[in-house]
């Protein structure tokens, strides 16, 4: 019988993917926005288990979506429970205004709108400001009672992304680090493509997943999305084709120069022709502009 049970946390047209860990020690991975706790706690009340028991809050990285929710979360455990995250994302944890500075620095180099209804939005999403209990850089071993939780540095939509899993089970959960076609978007979203291509690899050739978690509901090259629970065939395309996808993005960027055009693209429109995406690039967390903002800061010279 399976330890791990799925959670939804819905937050307007999105749906995050969290997960219940059914230790002795009992762990949720990624908490939702700063409503999602309490459907959280009536979820694994559906368990037969009790949120007030959770001992471990897991972030696989920090964007308000998967961390928004742990202020409360770790109220619903009595301060109980220790809140586990990436050093390189924990600020996203200690400030609100983290979000607020990734997204200027990151997308919003090249997505217009209203820039205090934004800030209000992340602002709002992220139920509390707190210090970590726990940093992670990889490699550690997390005690759950019953179980063991093995840390992964898998960094590239964060700097902070990790993977964590379940030692001797061949569970591992990912976050929003294997994108393949993307979400509810249609593109995926990465800081870092180089470090995301690694860390793809690195999954596959290394941790080779038998259950996969993911943080979304990613799509397959034909629309259709992957199941809350990938088994290892599943894992293994969802991985293989994050990384035919990203070689694809990475071959329309170099081949077509920015340039500045009147197309809501711009001054990607031709990279977005290539590829043949026609979703909105501006809608948050807007991936096309994260994406394409990290090809021009990390692969622009290659050109």
């Amino acid at each position: 019988m399976s330890i791990v049970h799925p959670l939804v946390a819905p937050w307007g047209r999105f749906s995050l993917r969290s997960f219940f860990i059914d230790a002795e020690r009992p762990a949720i991975v990624d908490t939702g926005v700063a409503e999602s706790p309490a459907g959280m706690a009536t979820q694994v009340a559906a368990l037969g288990r009790n949120i007030a028991d959770v001992r471990w809050i897991l972030l696989t990285h920090g964007h308000i979506d998967h961390i928004g929710g742990a202020a409360g979360l770790r109220e619903l455990t009595g301060g109980l429970a220790d809140v586990v995250i990436h050093t390189a994302d924990a600020d996203f944890l200690r400030s609100r205004e983290a979000h607020v500075a990734e997204r200027r620095d990151g997308r919003g180099h090249f997505v217009s709108g209203d820039e205090d209804a934004h800030r209000a939005e992340l602002r709002a999403a992220i139920g509390g400001e707190l210090d970590p209990d726990c940093t992670v850089s990889g490699g550690e071993a997390l005690d759950l009672g019953d179980v063991r939780v093995r840390v992964h540095a898998i960094p590239g939509h964060t700097p902070g992304e990790v993977a964590y899993e379940i030692e001797g089970t061949g569970d591992v959960f990912v976050g929003d680090a294997v994108q393949a076609y993307g979400a509810a978007s249609g593109f995926p979203g990465y800081e870092d493509p180089d470090a995301y291509r690694a860390s793809l690899e690195y999954l596959r050739d290394v941790v080779k997943p038998e259950r996969l978690y993911l943080g979304h509901p990613y799509r397959r090259q034909d629309g259709s999305e992957f199941p809350e629970v990938l088994d290892a065939a599943d894992a293994l395309e969802a991985i293989q084709g994050s990384l035919d996808n990203e070689a694809r993005i990475r071959a329309a960027f170099l081949a077509h120069p920015a340039e500045a055009t009147d197309s809501p693209y711009s001054p990607f429109q031709a990279v977005a022709e290539a590829l043949g995406y026609t979703g909105n690039p501006a809608q948050e967390p807007a991936p096309f502009f994260t994406t394409m903002n990290a090809y021009t800061s990390h692969v622009g010279s290659d050109r």
